[in-house]
């Protein structure tokens, strides 16, 4: 598909970094690793009648999900007006049915949490605004009590905004785009965590797959003239399980599961 072309340019760009910073080549990731592991999930959902597509463009992204009925609004922290993704740092999954319909929707995206951390980066409102002086209300506000996200530093992929049609849940969909979103971000970035914000309710329905730790009190949020107020629980993997998830081993047994 187009999107294992654009990975693996990706990653040949990526090397490419990596030779001339000097960074041990180690660090790389294993292309033909993850276009396999990517490959199951794919597979997967070609057999449910979906073809997966990716794509950069968060203003064609706001497009797609505005036009697209029972998708709640998407959030701030994926809209180009409220906080611009740069080239290679954001992308998101859409997957049609045969009657080339939207039927689902994912975000990621990198945040450079190298002089900061994840809970400091939603207290200042900065995870989902670019500039919160310009665009947040003044009785906005987030408070992070998840005791592991003052951790959370360095290359952090966020994954959000998902969504799935009603007519194709109960169908193990939310297990395949967790597989194509880890895959993908791991190709892209290599990240040191990756992370999630996650209502509670979604949890005790076992709809979220792949995060091997959870914590309450991730994110209390208010944003005002977004009309959102959430109470999410924060879910996430290091870089080093995320590895091991995309690793030969797994995905022999991730084969014999489906």
């Amino acid at each position: 598909m187009l999107y294992h072309q654009r990975l693996t340019r990706g990653m040949d760009c990526d090397a490419a970094h990596h030779e001339r910073t000097g960074v041990a080549m180690a660090s790389v990731v294993n292309p033909l690793q993850v276009s396999r592991f990517l490959q199951v999930y794919d597979e997967s959902a070609a057999q449910r009648g979906i073809q997966l597509s990716i794509g950069f463009d968060f203003h064609k992204y706001v497009s797609v999900t505005l036009a697209t009925p029972t998708k709640r609004p998407t959030y701030p922290n994926f809209r180009p007006d409220r906080s611009p993704i740069r080239s290679g740092e954001g992308y998101w999954i859409i997957g049609f049915d045969k009657n080339n319909e939207v039927a689902l929707l994912e975000a990621a995206r990198l945040y450079d949490l190298s002089h900061s951390n994840f809970a400091e980066h939603l207290q200042s409102l900065k995870a989902f605004y670019a500039d919160p002086t310009a665009h947040a209300h003044p009785h906005d506000r987030c408070t992070c009590i998840a005791p592991t996200a003052k951790k959370i530093v360095g290359k952090v992929a966020y994954h959000g905004d998902r969504w799935i049609r009603r007519d194709f849940r109960g169908q193990g969909i939310p297990k395949i785009m967790a597989g194509i979103a880890r895959g993908v971000s791991l190709a892209m970035w290599a990240p040191d965590f990756l992370c999630a914000l996650v209502a509670r309710r979604i949890l005790d329905k076992g709809s979220v797959y792949g995060y091997a730790h959870c914590e309450p009190g991730g994110s209390i949020l208010q944003l005002i003239e977004e009309d959102i107020v959430d109470d999410d629980c924060l879910v996430w993997l290091t870089g080093e399980e995320l590895r091991s998830l995309v690793d030969r081993h797994n995905i022999n047994e991730l084969i014999v599961a489906s």
